[in-house]
């Protein structure tokens, strides 16, 4: 007993804080909510307008995109920081440092550093530089063309640090006769990291992509600050839409139903990356 005397206050706190209210939200979703009315029974009604409404369909498409994108675009700059930052010189821990700030920083910081830098005038921060490379100027989060890519770029450039840091912690377990013995073989760098670093990095992209796809599927405080799913729903995804749906809109048992199936997708992609590695794994073997 001694072991659950210790984990009762925190599984109590689960259970006041966590398990209750995701048990109130599976009720709620087959209901309509009707405060001080008494809720309403409704079946699976709620879910059939999750996935025939053209908002929810509209949110689930944008939601994809930002977490392929996010995904992709953070795992291999994080990689690509941790090739170019390992190692064990002093001041490499002063550029890690730096390159890790913006993981740390508050979002409410970030989503401010980078309205300004998305000013859409020809004299922004960004359009200075497109205007450098002789592109035109943008008008980013005021275009519904260009916002969701906006958006985009800063989840990648947020999550981009702590893949990296992963990344690093990876590496330094890598064999390293490994690449004395590719080396000797006349393996170049490209051949080294593409037969010996990859192949060792394959539990941490495991990780990075699990983490990192379940982070995008939930993104909701970048695009609440940034654009508030504006403009004209170009970058509304579904927690903005549970979000306005059930605190704004008092839909409270539809958005309920939209954070089940966003419960759903998340446990079912951590389930396939979680078989895809384990293959791998088999396969290597």
């Amino acid at each position: 007993m001694t072991p659950w005397l210790f984990l009762a206050p925190a599984l109590l706190l689960f259970a006041l804080f966590k398990f209750l209210p995701m048990w109130r939200a599976i009720e709620m979703s087959f209901h309509e909510v009707r405060p001080y009315l008494g809720d309403r029974w409704v079946g699976t009604a709620n879910y059939g307008q999750v996935v025939t409404d053209e908002a929810f369909l509209d949110a689930i498409g944008h939601t994809l995109v930002l977490a392929v994108g996010q995904t992709g675009g953070s795992v291999v700059l994080g990689l690509a920081l941790a090739l170019l930052l390992e190692g064990t010189a002093r001041r490499l821990w002063i550029v890690r440092t730096a390159v890790f700030l913006p993981t740390v920083t508050a979002m409410a910081v970030v989503a401010e550093v980078w309205r300004i830098l998305y000013h859409p005038a020809a004299d922004g921060a960004v359009n200075t530089l497109l205007g450098w490379l002789g592109a035109g100027p943008s008008q980013f989060l005021n275009s519904p063309d260009s916002a969701l890519w906006s958006v985009m770029a800063v989840g990648v450039w947020r999550g981009a640090p702590y893949d990296m840091m992963i990344f690093l912690a990876a590496l330094a377990g890598v064999d390293r006769t490994l690449y004395e013995a590719a080396a000797a073989d006349g393996a170049g760098v490209r051949r080294r990291v593409w037969h010996v670093t990859l192949p060792a990095l394959r539990p941490a992209f495991v990780i990075l992509i699990t983490l990192a796809a379940i982070r995008s599927l939930r993104v909701f405080t970048e695009i609440f600050l940034l654009t508030n799913g504006g403009p004209n729903g170009s970058t509304e995804v579904l927690m903005t839409l549970i979000y306005k749906l059930g605190l704004e809109r008092n839909e409270l048992g539809v958005a309920a139903a939209g954070s089940m199936v966003l419960l759903a997708a998340s446990v079912a992609l951590t389930l396939a990356v979680r078989l895809s590695g384990a293959r791998g794994k088999e396969g290597a073997r």
